[in-house]
């Protein structure tokens, strides 16, 4: 919607520059600001301004619902023990993975979904630079993913995470073409630059509700002065906070089945 937007822009100041010269330093304003405007979307991880974007949990999920979400794995450091203890809470969660790890720890990631959780495609290399390509290059990072993600676990990815959830216009229709939904969170922890178990924890639940998709991270974590990988502290509190507050944590693809 954004860019299609952006394109009227663009044509609507061509036709009537033709029409009426003298108006072209205000219509040059008009353009810089659509391109001000969609730089803005694009570094607003939870903005719909450039497409659908999923932040909450739809009514027709269910009532007491929550996703829990965990990005940038796997991590056979980290991942294994977030493992155990989602199955201690009898918790299913979606993982956002990176296409390379999951081909360089495939038995990690065919456990994963062995254990009733939901792998989703968070881009084939996880580049910071993600936001800066072009259609081809975008193309090429989150097909990379959903085939090399399809081919280990042998399910499709129906979602799909940008890197630090930045991104702009032109990847709606990449998504579109490859059937995926762009989704983001309700609220996150900061744990990959945060050592603060207690800071991580208390953003994840200041607020906590009805449909949050809340975010966390085992690969790329940051680690407590302890040494320990802060989702590894939190995740505790947090599932028994979410227990505490009568909300059962599902996948995002109960979400929109």
């Amino acid at each position: 919607m954004g860019i299609q937007a952006s394109i009227a822009v663009h044509a609507g100041a061509v036709v009537a520059a033709a029409v009426r010269p003298a108006l072209w330093p205000w219509l040059l304003a008009g353009i810089v600001a659509d391109h001000l405007a969609l730089t803005a979307a694009g570094l607003w991880p939870r903005s719909s301004l450039l497409g659908p974007n999923l932040t909450h949990l739809p009514r027709s999920t269910g009532p007491g619902r929550v996703a829990l979400t965990i990005d940038d794995g796997p991590d056979p450091a980290v991942t294994p023990q977030v493992l155990e203890l989602l199955q201690r809470y009898r918790t299913q969660a979606t993982f956002f993975c990176i296409g390379e790890r999951v081909g360089r720890y495939t038995e990690l990631s065919r456990e994963i979904v062995a254990r009733g959780h939901a792998i989703e495609n968070h881009t084939q290399r996880h580049l910071h630079r993600f936001s800066l390509l072009g259609p081809h290059g975008l193309t090429a990072e989150v097909a990379a993913a959903q085939d090399q993600i399809a081919t280990v676990t042998g399910r499709q990815p129906r979602f799909f995470r940008a890197p630090a959830g930045l991104r702009n216009p032109f990847l709606e229709p990449v998504l579109a073409r490859l059937g995926l939904h762009l989704a983001s969170w309700t609220r996150r922890g900061f744990d990959t630059v945060k050592d603060d178990a207690d800071l991580v924890y208390a953003r994840l639940t200041r607020g906590l509700g009805d449909g949050d998709i809340l975010l966390l991270h085992d690969g790329h974590a940051a680690r407590t002065r302890g040494g320990t990988p802060v989702i590894l502290e939190v995740l505790p509190r947090l599932l028994d906070a979410v227990a505490a507050a009568r909300l059962t944590p599902v996948t995002l693809r109960s979400a929109l089945p």
